[in-house]
């Protein structure tokens, strides 16, 4: 074991962890630093406590922690053991600690001074998991306020070093250059003619058929190794076992893809990218890159989470394809066109940029952080996502006033998703509390294949359900009782109130309690029942209905006799616009379901002219009466804000008026009783309440309506949104006036539109001295023969003004 490769590092590693708080080491997919280096730490590296090796997968941890107890001719509980959800095997001798992702932060909660551990060890941090993210910012939080002794060690095989080291500028960086024999990288994308499992089996067999050895497959997700499992079985020969692995699957079905293939056979593993990393599959040769692979991306506006195929980064290509040079030289097929591989991303998109955030939230509140920006991140997580967040945990009756509620405590003390937590901590008596857990661990790891009916697989008989159930009645407290599936609507709707589903069809399709729509195949027996609680949905692909992946039918009114605050009672008073009547209604919602409507007689005018202000919201402003006068003065308070910004002006665009309408049109619609009332009223005088009196002031003077001209008439400013306030007036009442009119305390001229006295256009200018001197020539030859009883002076900037003839001149 001392030829691996990242034993060449070992002296100068130790060093690192004895001087340096974070260290970094980066080392290839086969250096040994999973499966050898953490024992060195162990034996070597004069460490008085525990080291804490994390894991991102529950897999990778199981048969790391065996493999590092196998090198010390020991059983896993000894000096190595490991700790994961629903399974746990360490002793009093334990030392070293090969932990999952969640099990290392609730361990920080639970312990912010990590009593007992000298080193935590990330391992695979290239993955960017939200957790592994979470637990980087917690631990680096420990080391600066309470354990300045506590080491960090953070290993990858493909790290994004520039950001590391910019959040740890001090970590020694530690490069193991691996051993690897060489790989042939081939590329060869599929036909768009063939089905994906078709064209990839047809990849798989014809690699399999020119060369010796096992292969490792990777493709997107468990629905694919189904599928290609099935072409291969009729293309491989019968020396070929074909062996799945992804996260779900029985250990003993695990352990047979992982173990070499028995004398006289070999092997194709069918994986995800669970087994890009730190598993060592062994016997393998061969390699063929799907070049995909499945995530989940959160929608913060729908609260639900889409799983999404994408192309893999070039990072994730070259940790495939370091599979096939584990043993001897080998060959790695990419099933991608060598130019798309090259134009692939670089790294991965980091989990907690694309995650639901209820769950880190509400470990940062139980850790005391009300704001992120108080930790350090490599990626801080997204505002939109956080925001998110904070309503469901609100809505779960865990968060007021951006901290936890006794209830949250309670919540975040489980370490459970947010609303498994809220329905455990909701459960009362011990039947309710076992099945609350059943229903808890069973959500965990919903069960696969087309079950969409939660009341089989509750009474489904599964290892791990049990398991998983059993440890969180011990979190609980619970003395145990009868897991009961006439409980479970009840305990569901506590977590889960907003996907309560009502059908509103015969063809599967249902109405959510947070507005979404739901779909179920039409043949799913599930869709007979009119009302469901559906607490997995995923959000499709090219509908905006989310698939309902399990579901469970219960009856409302039992419900809402055992738990009536689901139901909100609302009095309403609508436009009807059939009648062009007022109507008034009480009704009781669950979420934005209707269940159950009710008339009124007699609204009250406080009602009535609620009802009105909410019509104007829905249907706009142009439903009230806009004089000329009104717009203009509309139009004038928009100027204002543009040409003298120095002053408070209302904003009097239509999202602000229809915010504020109870402030300026709700004064005067007293007496107001019917929509014909409405248009009757006088929206000048009610947009003036937007204004004090100063500032009413202020805008006549600097913007007014009119403008006086040198004849004595007042004519009209005509303002625009989007041109220049104009002044249209007739050329002879402009003599005597040798400079354009300006207004908005001079800021701004007028623009002048000149007419004959027949009030036709004759010059538009706003440069009234120049037309005077220079274009005015030319007008006034044209308008002495056309208009030979008006007045059309030489010097008109200083002559008289008229409105008259020469006849009466």
């Amino acid at each position: 074991m001392s030829s691996l490769p990242v034993a060449a590092v070992l002296p100068e590693l130790l060093t690192a962890l004895q001087h340096a708080p974070q260290t970094l080491l980066i080392a290839p997919t086969g250096a040994g630093k999973s499966t050898w280096l953490p024992l060195q730490i162990l034996q070597k590296g004069e460490l008085s406590g525990r080291i804490l090796l994390l894991e991102p997968r529950r897999l990778a941890a199981r048969n790391v922690a065996q493999r590092l107890a196998e090198l010390l001719g020991e059983a896993c509980g000894e000096t190595v053991g490991y700790r994961m959800r629903a399974e746990t095997c360490v002793g009093p001798n334990t030392r070293l600690e090969v932990v999952t992702e969640g099990i290392l932060t609730r361990l920080i909660q639970r312990d912010p001074e990590l009593n007992g551990v000298s080193l935590v060890i990330l391992d695979e941090f290239h993955e960017r998991s939200l957790q592994a993210d979470l637990a980087l910012a917690l631990l680096l939080d420990v080391q600066q306020g309470l354990r300045d002794d506590l080491r960090l060690l953070i290993m990858s095989a493909t790290l994004d070093n520039a950001r590391l080291q910019q959040l740890l500028p001090l970590a020694p960086v530690i490069v193991s250059e691996g051993r690897a024999f060489a790989v042939e990288r081939r590329y060869q994308a599929l036909s768009a003619h063939q089905r994906f499992d078709d064209a990839v089996a047809q990849a798989v067999s014809g690699l399999l058929r020119e060369e010796r050895g096992s292969l490792l497959l990777f493709l997107p997700g468990v629905g694919e190794i189904q599928r290609v499992q099935e072409q291969l079985a009729e293309r491989v020969a019968s020396d070929v076992l074909l062996c799945p692995l992804y996260g779900a699957l029985p250990l003993s079905e695990q352990r047979k893809a992982i173990l070499p293939a028995p004398p006289g056979f070999r092997k194709v593993v069918l994986a995800t990218n669970i087994a890009e990393t730190s598993l060592t599959i062994e016997g393998i040769r061969l390699v063929v890159d799907s070049a995909q692979e499945r995530v989940a991306r959160f929608d913060a506006r729908t609260g639900l989470t889409r799983l999404v195929t994408q192309r893999v980064s070039q990072a994730s290509m070259t940790q495939r394809a370091g599979r096939a040079g584990r043993l001897e030289e080998g060959i790695c097929l990419h099933l991608i066109g060598k130019e798309q591989a090259e134009r692939a991303a670089a790294q991965g998109e980091p989990e907690i940029l694309q995650s639901d955030l209820a769950g880190l939230l509400l470990e940062l509140l139980q850790w005391g952080c009300r704001d992120v920006s108080e930790l350090s991140w490599l990626d801080t997580p997204p505002a939109a996502n956080l925001q998110a967040a904070r309503a469901l945990l609100s809505q779960l009756g865990a968060l007021e006033n951006n901290a936890l509620t006794a209830r949250g405590r309670q919540m975040a003390q489980l370490g459970n998703d947010p609303r498994l937590a809220a329905m455990l901590v909701g459960a009362g008596d011990a039947d309710e509390q076992a099945t609350a857990a059943r229903l808890a661990a069973l959500l965990e790891e919903p069960p696969r294949g087309r079950e969409s009916d939660l009341r089989g697989a509750f009474a489904r008989n599964q290892s791990n359900w049990q398991a998983r159930s059993n440890q969180l009645l011990k979190r609980l407290k619970s003395s145990g009782g009868r897991g009961d599936i006439s409980l479970a609507a009840g305990l569901l709707a506590q977590a889960f109130s907003d996907r309560i589903a009502r059908r509103r069809g015969l063809d599967g399709r249902y109405q959510l309690a947070n507005g979404m729509g739901a779909m179920l195949d039409r043949d799913d027996a599930l869709s007979r029942y009119e009302w469901l609680i559906a607490p997995l949905l995923l959000q499709g692909g090219n509908t905006p209905d989310a698939r309902i992946l399990l579901a469970l039918p219960f009856d409302l009114d039992a419900l809402i006799a055992d738990y009536p605050h689901l139901l909100q009672q609302s009095d309403s008073v609508e436009w009807d616009e059939a009648q062009g009547t007022l109507k008034a209604f009480r009704r009781w919602r669950l979420g934005q379901l209707v269940v159950k409507t009710q008339p009124l007689s007699k609204p009250s005018e406080e009602e009535l002219h609620q009802a009105m202000l909410n019509g104007i919201r829905e249907k706009g402003l142009s439903v009230l009466n806009w004089t000329p006068e009104a717009e203009q003065l509309r139009l004038r308070l928009a100027c204002a804000a543009r040409w003298l910004p120095e002053h408070p002006w209302p904003a009097v665009d239509d999202e602000a008026l229809l915010a504020s309408l109870e402030k300026w049109l709700l004064p005067e619609m007293n007496g107001v009783h019917s929509l014909r009332a409405l248009k009757n009223l006088n929206l000048t005088v009610a947009l003036n309440h937007l204004l004090e009196w100063s500032l009413r002031q202020r805008l006549d003077s600097a913007l007014p309506t009119h403008y006086t001209v040198p004849t004595g008439s007042r004519i009209a400013i005509r303002y625009d949104a989007d041109n220049p306030p104009a002044l249209a007036v007739r050329m002879q009442e402009m003599f005597g006036e040798a400079a354009t009119p300006v207004i908005a305390q001079g800021r701004v001229p007028l623009t002048l539109e000149l007419l004959s006295p027949a009030q036709r256009p004759l010059q538009i200018t706003r440069d009234l001295a120049a037309f005077w001197r220079g274009a005015y020539r030319e007008v006034q030859k044209e308008m002495k023969g056309r208009y030979p009883k008006h007045v059309w002076p030489d010097d008109p900037a200083n002559a008289q003004p008229t409105r008259r003839t020469k006849k009466y001149s």
